[in-house]
């Protein structure tokens, strides 16, 4: 098990290593596998990656992220700017169209509206990212299959025993009705998530409870 401090510097180095991060004003201190990260970025997307970062770090067991996000003076912009520019680019994503809405208070961002994919719904997560003046989301979009065809929970056990990243008796999948339950322990937020991602591809997926837990041996 990694010391306080050993994780610490191995989360700072990893930040570093980030040409997008390396100077960025990012603290980090870290308790039990448990990693805060304060400072500051100055576009949304960074703060994304800054996230992404540590969880790929082994021994994170959760992240508090903290980070604000501070636009230069020439890339400051109103809700009403921010709005337009995400409805156009919203209605740009053949993969989203229409079919969501958006509200803006104070540069963060809500999504609402129904999808029938999860990779629409993270699709639309991605364009609204990037535009500029954007500082937080929150992504509310509803996954409503348009199949009603019942969930194969083998199908989805293949999926994660093909996964190079995740060894498949370490994860345990129940089905009911049109909800996936995962279950056991893996070694870092990267796994969990990419179990939960893969869950998500299954035909007939419209809740996946994520209970798996992080544990890390050195």
């Amino acid at each position: 098990m990694k010391s306080n401090e050993e994780l610490q510097k191995d989360v700072q180095d990893a930040i570093k290593w980030e040409p997008a991060l390396c100077n960025a004003e990012i603290g980090v201190s870290v308790k039990d596998g448990l990693v805060t990260l304060t400072g500051a970025v100055d576009s949304y997307k960074k703060k994304l990656h800054a996230e992404d970062t540590v969880k790929n770090v082994s021994g994170v067991k959760a992240i508090i992220e903290k980070l604000e996000v501070n636009y230069r003076t020439s890339d400051r912009q109103t809700d009403t700017e921010v709005a337009k520019e995400v409805i156009n680019a919203l209605n740009a994503n053949w993969e989203v169209g229409d079919k969501v809405q958006a509200k803006v208070e104070h540069g963060h961002v809500t999504l609402t509206g129904e999808l029938p994919w999860q990779y629409q719904k993270e699709s639309a997560m991605d364009t609204v990212m990037n535009l500029s003046g954007v500082k937080g989301i929150t992504n509310a979009i509803t996954i409503t299959p348009t199949t009603h065809d019942e969930i194969e929970k083998r199908g989805i056990e293949s999926a994660l025993a093909r996964n190079w990243a995740i060894d498949q008796e370490d994860v345990s999948v129940e089905v009911t009705g049109n909800s996936v339950t995962l279950t056991g322990s893996v070694e870092s937020l990267y796994q969990k998530e990419e179990a939960e991602r893969i869950a998500w591809n299954a035909p007939g997926v419209w809740m996946v409870d994520n209970e798996i837990r992080v544990g890390y041996t050195d």
